[in-house]
């Protein structure tokens, strides 16, 4: 029986950091009150006019496989998931392929908006256990959403952020540890609620869309409140149902962090106190398919979690698509 382990983490942010008060500027009212209080957000990174999907991808890949050491050579596949891509074709992920040398890797873009990294780990996880070819998976999460926002939209220009991470999975024989299970869900009546809707070709790029704005990210309607934390619940009690544990048994939840209190509403419907959920948003605002895999990195770093833990990924994004995936350390 083969399965996957992470064997190894690493992210990356820009080094522009944009305060709080750089949009209490912007807006021309105080917008860092809110934030801080409602989202823990004091900060976060975005690109320089030079950087791109592809570069944050690049650095979060580097160290992710420096912490697994080993070589990007020894890799057989490489999955990105970004809903802002390198480029509309070809994928992100052969551009990241070539950049850091993996040349035997087969490569695959995911595309779930801010549900990508889970759903790329569970792709990953499934990859592992079925072939006996792939014994080296990397799973990138980049995001440079700043490239897509409206200076002049308060509802989303002072939430989203740019940054990536990345995890190594080797595949191991009958091992205890690694991926134990992984659920897939989406909602698509959603689907034109919030996101990028210019660019590819329902609305190709014209002078007149981007006059209009239209190839910005766009809040179209507002989400029913109550969504992500009775579907997160659902799916984490069902996958838990699924290899017999308790959600109380797992040792660290990380969830997509683009609210606070969806996280710890979520955490009180398990029974689960709130320690055991990661947070890197105070930091880092809010970075789509890139910040479970970069909280997760942060807390490998700073040391609280161990071989043996048990560890829950939960994700969601526009769509509305929702990833699950139980692994053990």
């Amino acid at each position: 029986m083969r399965n996957s382990l992470i064997v190894g983490s690493g992210s990356y942010v820009p080094e522009r950091i944009i305060p709080n008060s750089f949009f209490n500027e912007l807006l021309g009212e105080d917008v860092d009150t809110w934030l801080t209080e409602n989202l823990t957000i004091h900060e976060r990174r975005w690109c320089e006019e030079n950087q791109s999907t592809a570069d944050l991808a690049v650095n979060a890949a580097l160290k992710a496989l420096e912490s697994a050491r080993i070589s990007a050579d020894q890799l057989d596949l490489l999955i990105v998931a970004t809903d802002t891509p390198e480029y509309i074709s070809p994928s992100t992920a052969s551009v990241v392929q070539y950049r850091i040398g993996a040349k035997k890797a087969g490569t695959f873009d995911i595309n779930t908006a801010c549900a990508g990294f889970v759903t790329a780990l569970d792709t990953a996880g499934k990859f592992i256990q079925a072939d006996e070819k792939y014994n080296y998976v990397l799973v990138i999460g980049a995001y440079a959403m700043s490239k897509y926002l409206d200076l002049t939209d308060k509802k989303t220009v002072t939430l989203f952020a740019d940054g990536a991470g990345a995890v190594v999975l080797k595949s191991e024989i009958n091992s205890e540890r690694g991926f134990l299970t992984g659920s897939l869900f989406t909602d698509g009546q959603y689907s034109d609620w919030m996101g990028i809707y210019a660019g590819g070709t329902h609305m190709p790029v014209t002078h007149e869309v981007v006059e209009n704005k239209e190839h910005l990210l766009k809040f179209v309607k507002k989400f029913p409140k109550e969504i992500n934390p009775t579907i997160w619940t659902k799916m984490i009690k069902e996958s838990c149902e699924k290899i017999n544990i308790l959600p109380s048994q797992i040792d660290h939840y990380f969830f997509t962090q683009i609210n606070i209190n969806t996280i710890w509403e979520t955490l009180d419907n398990l029974g689960v106190e709130k320690s055991k959920a990661h947070t890197i948003m105070d930091k880092y605002g809010y970075t789509g398919s890139a910040c479970i895999p970069m909280a997760f990195d942060d807390a490998v770093k700073k040391g609280k979690v161990h071989k043996g833990d048990l560890l829950c990924f939960m994700g969601s994004g526009g769509g509305l698509a929702f990833a699950n995936a139980i692994f053990k350390y």
